[in-house]
């Protein structure tokens, strides 16, 4: 599973504080599912639930929200899509100092193609996941390194 890796580079990369303790950012697979159709390939689609702890955050809730929303538009455009529009749940514990301990959970999936060699065993390659929003372009420019720069800059990420 690649996913939950990328998300969890983003967040250390974006999010205050977390770059200088990674120790405060866990990324869990919850409910993990291996979804196979029977029929001559071994191809398979993980479907999971990633859960995202921060602990003792402090900083502002939409530097840790917003770039989880451009996450998925990159990378799980699907969840954007769904009637309940919710593309993301969470959890929040109030501490006592001020700062909360927070989980968010995505709904996730990863689809693999496995190919047998002739000469023996299989090539597995991850499926990238091309579901662009069909009734325009939402996130115009958010992703890669225009994520970075824009959501780095002190008027989102500053307390």
């Amino acid at each position: 599973m690649k996913k939950p890796d990328s998300l969890r580079d983003l967040l250390l990369y974006l999010v205050p504080g977390l770059k200088e303790d990674p120790g405060r950012l866990s990324v869990f697979v919850d409910k993990g599912q291996i979804l196979s159709l029977a029929g001559r390939s071994l191809s398979f689609e993980y479907r999971y639930t990633a859960n995202v702890v921060v602990q003792d955050y402090a900083g502002d809730d939409n530097a840790l929200f917003v770039p989880v929303l451009a996450w998925i538009a990159q990378h799980q455009p699907d969840l954007l899509k769904r009637r309940d529009s919710d593309p993301f749940t969470f959890e929040a514990e109030l501490l006592e100092t001020g700062a909360k301990d927070v989980s968010l959970q995505l709904d996730l999936s990863e689809r693999v193609r496995v190919v047998a060699r002739d000469a023996g065993g299989f090539e597995v390659t991850y499926l990238d996941r091309p579901m662009p929003l069909d009734d325009g372009d939402h996130f115009e420019g958010v992703c890669g390194v225009v994520l970075r720069e824009g959501l780095a800059g002190p008027e989102l990420v500053a307390p």
